[in-house]
């Protein structure tokens, strides 16, 4: 008991060895820990900016010549039509994009491309202002392997227009 008493006395007439306790390293980190941590939890938050929605798809009247705009350069969606229906393809835009493996078809009617199952510029409408292939020269092979992508373009892609021949946009 006696050593409590003397040091009661010491700290009594010495105020300043008991702030000296107080303010120790450790202390020092730990209400700087505490500070931090307050901050943190009590600073503001940004408001949550919401994904724009992308724009609204109209269903409209494509010809060869309007339909090539959409080959995906300059920020412009990736359209292609198969049989007279013209899919957006944009979501497929590292396939049938700029650059992509597919990227002939892009803007353009893929129809007799995709049956004959070639990427060849021959198979491509080259008469933009022409009519419309009309896929009769097609095998029954070559039909069914049409009609597969067909079903895979349904499956995965909208389909945001029609193909007519130029001339034939208001019939």
């Amino acid at each position: 008991m006696d050593y409590v008493q003397q040091r009661l006395s010491q700290l009594a007439s010495n105020p300043s060895t008991s702030s000296s306790t107080f303010f120790t390293p450790l202390n020092g980190l730990l209400l700087a820990l505490l500070l931090y941590t307050s901050y943190l939890f009590l600073k503001p938050r940004p408001t949550p900016q919401w994904p724009k929605a992308p724009p609204a798809t109209v269903f409209r009247t494509f010809t060869p010549r309007t339909l090539i705009e959409y080959n995906g350069e300059g920020d412009k969606p990736v359209y292609l039509a198969i049989r007279g229906r013209v899919f957006d393809v944009t979501r497929g835009k590292n396939f049938y994009g700029p650059g992509g493996p597919y990227s002939n078809f892009a803007g353009r009617d893929a129809s007799r491309g995709l049956a004959c199952g070639s990427f060849d510029e021959s198979m491509l409408t080259k008469d933009l202002d022409g009519p419309l292939d009309t896929l009769e020269d097609l095998g029954p092979e070559e039909l069914e392997t049409l009609r597969g992508w067909e079903e895979r373009f349904e499956e995965k892609y909208l389909v945001v227009g029609r193909l007519v021949a130029c001339g034939e946009e208001n019939k």
